[in-house]
């Protein structure tokens, strides 16, 4: 399982190759951004100095891309951890 919103910003721009082509990175670094914390991963938070890049990318490729898609998506709590 990829974690969110960095698996789908990926996605979008046809993998970790291609991203990592637009942010001067290594494609084994975008792709750490999909694992979850616990596997070494950013656990799906795209390093906020790549945001820039990516958001200019997205408006030359014509790819839809907003700020809001870089936010964390909401992650369910299990009934039991609600005290």
């Amino acid at each position: 399982m990829h974690c969110e919103p960095a698996n789908s910003i990926i996605t979008k721009f046809g993998g970790p190759e291609a991203v990592a082509a637009i942010v001067e990175a290594t494609p084994g670094q975008v792709r750490r951004w999909r694992r979850s914390k616990e596997k070494g991963g950013t656990g799906g938070a795209v390093p906020h100095w790549h945001i820039g890049k990516l958001m200019l990318a997205a408006q030359a490729r014509r790819i839809r891309l907003k700020a809001d898609d870089f936010l964390p998506t909401a992650t369910p709590v299990p009934a039991e951890a609600v005290l």
